[in-house]
């Protein structure tokens, strides 16, 4: 079994941050494992409250996972200060990790500040690590410098990314009014598109965190990026249309359809 690394904050209420990614990683068939970067207090209402890890024990948890086990592939979440972005970014490269796709967590979909300001420069040097970027459009319109209204946007948006030295970029059109395909730019400058399908549900949460770490798992598991994106948007895209609500706001996404299923459980 592939074992496959996150390295992102805590979400209480298991809709986001690591509880999603272990779900879709355990989705994906292989051995989810975490590195906890920070606790949120949140719920489908919002995020009310964030309390960071301190950065030696974030090094000491990447320390004493691959130097104990091979780890396949990585998905970093919510890095929330500069002094914790460098810490993990010493350490990844300390072990050669590889096949890392980076979700640049910025702000909850609350509009809860995730990402401090003094943190954003770190950032944009910290994704020359990542095989994978995958950022949202307003996350884009930050490490891009620039507004995003159409696709040719959303491809010159990827294009200065890359030049920050990420090899290839998924830029995810879901906030999109009119439109909500997906954009990947591959390392070789070729364009994929990925049409979507804009879903009437609310229950959206984790849906950036989920996507991600299905495609760390995917390449992990030894697709392609192309190929990685393109289940990973499949599943996801399955996930927001078995979304459910389980409190008075933004539901989860349902990691676990055909388990669901089998189980006979009703979620409407």
């Amino acid at each position: 079994m592939k074992k496959v690394l996150t390295i992102a904050g805590s979400d209480s209420c298991g809709g986001a941050g690591i509880q999603a990614d272990l779900k879709a990683m355990s989705a994906m068939g292989v051995y989810g494992m975490s590195v906890i970067t920070a606790v949120t207090a949140q719920n489908t209402m919002g995020v009310f409250g964030v309390q960071e890890i301190s950065k030696e024990i974030i090094e000491k948890q990447i320390e004493v996972i691959f130097e104990d086990i091979d780890v396949d592939s990585v998905k970093i979440g919510m890095l929330s200060s500069s002094d914790i972005i460098k810490t993990i970014g010493e350490a990844l490269k300390k072990y050669k990790a590889k096949n890392i796709v980076i979700d640049p967590v910025m702000v909850s979909k609350s509009e809860y500040k995730l990402l401090k300001d003094e943190a954003i420069e770190a950032l944009k040097k910290f994704i020359s690590l990542g095989e994978l970027v995958t950022p949202n459009i307003p996350e884009g319109e930050i490490l891009a410098e620039m507004k995003i209204k159409n696709e040719d946007d959303m491809i010159e948006a990827s294009k200065k990314i890359q030049k920050l030295g990420a090899k290839n970029v998924l830029m995810k059109g879901g906030h999109r009014l009119d439109n909500c395909t997906d954009i990947l730019l591959l390392e070789n400058g070729k364009v994929v598109k990925f049409p979507g399908i804009r879903i009437d549900t609310k229950n959206t949460h984790g849906t950036g965190c989920t996507l991600s770490s299905t495609i760390a798992s995917l390449i992990g598991k030894g697709y392609s990026i192309e190929e990685s994106v393109r289940l990973g948007k499949e599943y996801i895209t399955e996930a927001i249309k078995n979304s459910f609500s389980i409190g008075h706001g933004v539901g989860p996404v349902g990691h676990f359809v055909d388990l669901y299923k089998k189980a006979g459980v009703n979620y409407e």
